[in-house]
């Protein structure tokens, strides 16, 4: 699961550089457009995310603003790792 959740998070980092270079140096065509949509949907998705993650896990965990940017940046995959982490307390 730990490859799985390292894998999303570089190809989501991936769709983000490639999101914020289409910024700086648009591409050719409709690409440059469908990638400022996705954009736009990615920011919006990411903070419903990291907005979901602060209800659910404030009262879990101990968290700072890197947990919340982690959060905001690779959505998902930082919403598993952190579930795992809260699985693997309780166990404890």
């Amino acid at each position: 699961m730990k490859l799985a959740l390292l894998l999303g998070k570089l190809a989501t980092a991936l769709a983000w550089l490639m999101m914020f270079y289409n910024l700086a140096s648009p591409f050719d065509g409709n690409i440059a457009v469908i990638l400022n949509i996705l954009l736009a949907v990615t920011v919006f998705m990411h903070g419903f995310q990291t907005i979901i993650f602060h209800t659910i896990f404030k009262s879990l965990i101990a968290l700072k603003k890197g947990d919340y940017l982690q959060v905001f940046i690779f959505g998902v995959f930082s919403l598993l790792q952190y579930r795992q982490q809260v699985l693997a307390q309780q166990k404890s």
